[in-house]
């Protein structure tokens, strides 16, 4: 045994020696600390090495500069090394920490390595580059894969939700096959798209999705494989991508590989996931008893004797899985690379709803001439399976009748019960088995994605200030999908079943090639940066036929061909002076096919300042602020996403079945005209920011604060147009004008940071405030506005007008008696005119919150590790449509031959009618909700170099809110059965090799 544990103890070293060999000596993008000393003879010098918080770390590479001698530190960060004869240096380097080189002057050396991702010389991505923190000009935030949120992460855009100030992502719904909506301080359009631009190592994805994952496109991502996310928020940072780039940028940067010997790391995430509550109906019971009570004989004649809980029918308990195993290490000592796989299951908590996904991802980055020249290939791919769930049973799990059984007993209908008519048919309006939808139905999607690029970078060799850099992209995805229902399901009973089979063909193809020039000056140093891009998008369908189960033709849908090309000229100019006086200045110039060529160039500036007092004489020598610096910065940039591709052309398509025109005995479909506007233009949003980073005691509190306003001029909107001028009675326009403006606080502190404690705290916040100032092609001082939102009795429950907020609800003003309670279809005649009618109506709130709130803290005792993110919105209503549309007694039976459900808030209104558009239905769903809550474990070396990490994680832990819906969190602010997010119990475990 004692002979075992020497060979082990060897074997072991042996390991590590050679997994630091190729780590050792590679300096990272950081200036190395260098103190010079003479050393005339051999010398043994041992030490410990720690991180900033004092924890020792183990596989430190250390490496006697200039000579082959090495070591490695052990567990408890203890290393011990001979620094031969004539060798004066000491090289300390691990993977995520600045490198770091020391005199070897002395046998005892105990070193502290900074983490890179910690310190103002942490290079952060941005637009055809790449700067250090602290020379940034404009507004970004930067989030590393150790500040990611932990659990089960389905899709990219969760990784930083919470984690920065005027960044907000909302989830669509529970479903796993759905995506979430990213907004960067509120979004900048109103009916073009208001989502941020995403570049994927340098290549620009296209908004939206393919048939078959239109709603989480981001998610044949792998967040596995992503090392940062920056987001760009100003128009300083944005408008180097000029057109795109209104609503920000977020840059996403997958894992590279890095030299040394081979690496191995797998993780493993097991998940179970609850279901949330839906709606607060009637029991079985009170319902059996409010029928009694107050039902018509017929009424009664419709209770069965069952009690069905069906929303515990149609959900469960859902499981998921997410296994990654990556390799990383390079070839020969030359070709850094990283490859991994990984796979992705998770079912919904609504039933039959599912979805899988396998990827694969690759990259090499080799380099050639004495670095002058340097690859880099990134390869990823991505195999998705979807099962979609009739969402519909949702509502009619709510809805349906509790005391009647879930099957029948007979064939009929695939055995579900079904509110059947006089001749023994499903009743035409009554809800529908919400069971039979889920299983009689199958809806199943097959989505294949690839995106790479190469990154060809070259320093001139007689000239190494200057760099060329080309970059070719692509994404390309095929999508396709399949619906069936079987004639026997009541959902298809009457045209005899239904199937079709879609199809959709993407590519996103991309060169972009930029001349970079670093002029060395005395005292300052100037970057110029000019570049051109050619993009090409394209989106093709092929022609849709709708079948019955017989196998006749019902209907058709055209084929889709959508193509459009963007081509960029830009520069940039960087400017610094004594590390204290920073200029950015930049404009690019885009041509886009979307737009007439007489509108089709649009130019976008922008400048930005800023002043690092910290580095003026009467501040550098304080030890309480450690950094400060002012920035100022303005820019313009460009909308044409979310408005089709041919808006400014007259195209013609050809009619349907159902408007043919007849010749003689025959029928011919015709060539129908779509609305176009000529005169399109670019949608131009100019804007200002303000703002102040700090650091305290050694950036012990480092944050920044940050003021903007926003104006967005000739927005792209959908409205109205006169009678007789188009072929619409509405048409996408240039009319109008919004602004915003917001306030943003981000802070991060270490209040504790001792040898076996660390306590890690942050804090952001952002307060935002939007404003029509103009929304018509005409005034018309009796205009009230647009209608928009979800449609609610004939039209939008929200609506457009001049000098208000965007989106606010258009409602009545309810009145309610001396006990508080709502008097049915009496409202405020706010006019004064003793009639109620329209005229009454008045704007009341926002969906949008006012603040927004993130809260983060990490506490680490010895090997422990427990963490939490919070979030907060203040100021956000919902409309509770749920509440509305089944909490009055006529809701109970829409046909003679079914009962519905009532929502227990008749028992508190004991309205008769729905109040459609009463402002009791509009509450305030400001809320706190705990994203996560996470527990781990390092157990450190398992075996040889093997290092295992445990974990345990619970997601959507709790959420407080005077909302009285299922969630205050909807998206457009309106709660209509919504598909509840889960909470979700996860074990991790990590190993790495």
């Amino acid at each position: 045994m004692r002979e075992y544990r020497r060979k082990h103890r060897t074997n072991t070293y042996w390991l590590a020696l050679l997994a630091s060999t190729l780590t050792v000596g590679i300096p990272l993008a950081a200036t190395p600390v260098t103190v010079r000393a003479q050393q005339q003879q051999q010398l043994t010098v041992q030490g410990t090495v720690r991180d900033d918080q004092g924890t020792p770390l183990a596989g430190v590479g250390i490496a006697v500069a200039g000579t082959v001698a090495q070591a490695v530190t052990d567990a408890e960060g203890r290393y011990r090394i001979t620094v031969p004869a004539g060798a004066h240096q000491l090289v300390f380097s691990s993977i995520g920490y600045l490198t770091q080189t020391v005199e070897a002057d002395r046998q005892q050396i105990d070193v502290v390595l900074l983490p890179s991702s910690q310190d103002l010389e942490e290079v952060v991505v941005v637009g055809y580059g790449s700067q250090t923190k602290k020379d940034l000009t404009g507004s970004v935030a930067n989030v590393a894969s150790k500040d990611f949120n932990a659990g089960l992460v389905g899709s990219a855009e969760q990784l930083i939700n919470g984690k920065a100030s005027g960044v907000q992502v909302m989830s669509n719904s529970g479903s796993p096959t759905a995506g979430s909506t990213i907004r960067i301080r509120g979004g900048a359009s109103l009916s073009a798209s208001n989502d941020p631009l995403i570049v994927l190592d340098g290549v620009p994805l296209e908004n939206g999705g393919i048939s078959g994952n239109g709603s989480n496109f981001m998610s044949l991502i792998n967040p596995n494989d992503i090392e940062s996310m920056t987001i760009l928020k100003d128009a300083s940072a944005t408008a180097i991508y000029g057109s795109r780039a209104s609503n920000g940028v977020v840059l996403i940067t997958t894992k590279k590989g890095t030299t040394g010997t081979l690496r191995i790391g797998f993780s493993s995430v097991l998940s179970m996931q609850q279901q949330q509550k839906v709606a607060d109906m009637l029991s079985p019971q009170r319902f059996e008893q409010v029928i009694q009570e107050q039902g018509t004989a017929a009424q009664q004649t419709l209770l069965g004797g069952q009690r069905t809980d069906w929303v515990g029918q149609v959900f469960q308990s859902a499981f998921g899985t997410d296994n990654n195993v990556n390799l990383s290490g390079s070839v020969t000592n030359t070709v850094p690379f990283r490859a991994s796989v990984g796979f992705f299951d998770q079912q919904g908590t609504l039933r039959t709803d599912r979805t899988d996904r396998v990827t694969g991802a690759l990259s090499l980055s080799p380099t050639f001439f004495d670095a002058h020249l340097t690859l880099n290939l990134n390869v990823k791919g991505a195999l998705n399976n979807n099962r979609f769930a009739n969402t519909d049973a949702i509502w009619s799990a709510v809805a349906f009748n509790p005391t009647q059984p879930v099957h029948s007993g007979s064939e009929a209908f695939g055995g579900f019960y079904e509110s059947l008519d006089n001749a023994g048919v499903p009743a035409t309006g009554a809800n529908l088995n919400p069971v039979g939808l889920l299983e009689q139905e199958t809806h199943k999607s097959r989505v294949g994605r690839s995106t790479g690029n190469l990154d060809i970078d070259y320093k001139f060799h007689f000239l190494p200030a200057l760099k060329a850099h080309v970059t070719l992209g692509y994404d390309y995805a095929h999508g396709e999908g399949e619906n069936r229902i079987p004639a026997s399901a009541a959902n298809a009973y009457t045209v005899g079943g239904s199937f079709n089979e879609y199809a959709q063909n993407t590519q996103n193809r991309l060169l972009t090639a930029y001349l970079n020039y670093t002029a060395p000056l005395e005292n300052s140093s100037l970057e110029v940066t000019a570049g051109y891009d050619f993009q090409y998008w394209s989106a093709k369908s092929p022609s849709v036929i709708y079948f019955n189960e017989a196998g006749d033709v019902q209907s058709t849908a055209m084929a889709s061909d959508q193509r459009h090309t963007l081509l960029s000229v830009y520069g940039r100019i960087n400017y610094q002076y004594g590390g204290r006086y920073l200029v950015t200045a930049t404009i690019r110039r885009d041509g886009t096919s979307r737009f007439s060529p007489e509108n089709r160039w649009g130019t976008f500036p922008s400048l930005a300042l800023a002043w690092r007092l910290s580095e003026e004489d009467f501040l550098s020598g304080s030890h309480t602020l450690s950094d400060l610096k002012l920035r100022a910065s303005y820019g313009v940039t460009g909308q044409q996403d979310g408005i089709g591709n041919y808006g400014y052309l007259s195209i013609y398509n050809r009619g349907d079945d159902f408007a043919q025109y007849r010749f003689g005995e025959s029928f011919y479909r015709v060539l129908r005209p779509s609305v176009y506007v000529y005169d399109l233009r670019w949608e131009t949003t100019r804007a200002f920011n303000y703002g102040v980073d700090f650091g305290l005691w050694g950036n012990r509190i480092t944050g920044a604060v940050e003021y903007y306003t926003r104006k967005t001029h000739d927005l792209l909107a959908n409205v109205s147009v006169p009678a007789g001028t188009n072929f619409d009675q509405t048409a996408t326009t240039n009319v109008g004008n919004i602004e915003s403006r917001g306030f943003e606080f981000q802070v991060n502190a270490t209040p504790i940071s001792r040898e076996t404690l660390t306590w890690e705290v942050g804090f952001n916040a952002t307060q935002q405030h939007t404003r029509v100032t103009n929304l018509s092609m005409v005034e018309d001082d009796k205009s009230v506005g647009s209608y928009v939102g979800p449609w609610v009795s004939g039209r939008g429950i929200q609506i457009l007008t001049t000098g208000y907020e965007p989106n606010m609800f258009y409602v009545y003003k309810q009145v309610y008696d001396e006990q508080g309670k709502p008097l049915e279809n009496v409202y405020a005649d706010l006019n004064g005119d003793g009639i109620i009618n329209e005229s009454d109506l008045y704007r009341y709130e926002s969906p949008a919150a006012e603040w927004f709130l993130g809260f983060n803290t990490q506490l680490t005792y010895k090997r422990w590790t427990v963490g939490t993110t919070l979030r907060a919105n203040v100021g956000n209503y919902v409309f509770n449509n749920t509440k509305m549309d089944l909490g009055a007694w006529e809701t109970l039976q829409y046909v003679p031959f079914a009962l519905n459900n009532l929502h227990s808030d008749f028992l508190n209104t004991g309205f008769r009618a729905r109040q459609y558009y009463s402002d009791y239905y509009v509450e305030n769903a400001s809320f706190l909700r705990m994203e996560n809550i996470t527990l781990g474990y390092d157990v450190g070396r398992i075996a040889g170099s093997a290092r295992l990490r445990l974990g345990a994680i619970v997601q959507n832990v709790f959420v407080q809110s005077k909302y009285t819906g299922n969630d205050p969190e909807m998206p457009n602010g309106f709660d209509s059965t919504f598909y509840p997010r889960p909470r979700t119990y996860s074990l991790s475990v990590n190993l790495q090799f």
